[in-house]
């Protein structure tokens, strides 16, 4: 166990030091320090194959952000610095992994790494819908109304962002599985349909909520979701057994 955490370090502080160096960067300076951290986390108590799933989620879910770039920027919904992500994007995104994966550190149980991989797969269907919807979707709609809004409205909706989204989660969850997180096609459904429904229940919470409350920022609207999606997923499980 010690090893793992000392591995973590390592690797992390290897990474963590090109990272810096890198002119172009996917992460704030002060993102690629969390994002360390939480790596260190991730490696010591769920071991390389945990490590290699929110590694997956983290080089996707940045390339996601640059797909159709000079069409969103034209409509001014393109991400801000250019996409690269600070902490408040890292713990947004991977509040409830890391919740998981020390759950899992501390009390061993198959239950925290479906959630962990099932938080992944929300986070990853949601990054993916909402930037190939702002990209790409011809028609969008608030999901609470189904009227036509604009691109970039939150709580919108699109057929071709749904789309990108369930593949979005089928590539995380398929990760998930293929490395031995979650462990049978039933497990790598769940955190399919969990993905699904969280990242609707996100949209309405961002139609309805949103815009009346300062507090109710992205990032806070990502760890909802985040928790949403791993709490489907235990509970479909849990159903299930």
């Amino acid at each position: 166990m010690l090893n793992n955490w000392l591995i973590g370090i390592g690797l992390n502080t290897g990474l963590g030091a090109i990272a810096l160096l890198l002119p172009k960067k996917v992460l704030t300076t002060s993102g690629i320090i969390h994002a360390w951290a939480l790596g260190i986390l991730v490696w010591g108590c769920l071991g390389w194959q945990g490590y290699l799933v929110i590694l997956f989620y983290l080089a996707v879910g940045s390339g996601v952000t640059r797909i159709g770039k000079d069409i969103k920027e034209a409509k001014g919904i393109a991400e801000k610095r250019d996409g690269a992500r600070g902490p408040e994007n890292l713990w947004g995104s991977a509040f409830t992994a890391a919740i998981c994966a020390i759950g899992y550190g501390l009390l061993p149980n198959p239950l925290w790494q479906l959630g962990y991989v099932a938080s992944l797969s929300t986070k990853l269907a949601d990054t993916t819908a909402s930037e190939v919807g702002k990209a790409y979707g011809k028609t969008t709609y608030l999901i609470t109304t189904l009227q036509a809004v604009p691109n970039g409205t939150e709580g919108a909706i699109s057929l071709e962002g749904t789309i990108a989204g369930i593949v979005g989660s089928v590539l995380q969850a398929l990760v998930g599985y293929g490395l031995g997180l979650i462990n049978s096609p039933w497990d790598l459904g769940i955190c399919i349909v969990a993905a699904f429904i969280a990242t609707n229940i996100e949209s309405a919470i961002g139609a309805l909520w949103q815009s009346k409350y300062e507090w109710l920022t992205n990032e806070v609207v990502n760890g909802i979701m985040g928790a949403i999606g791993a709490s489907v997923a235990v509970l479909l499980a849990i159903a299930h057994t």
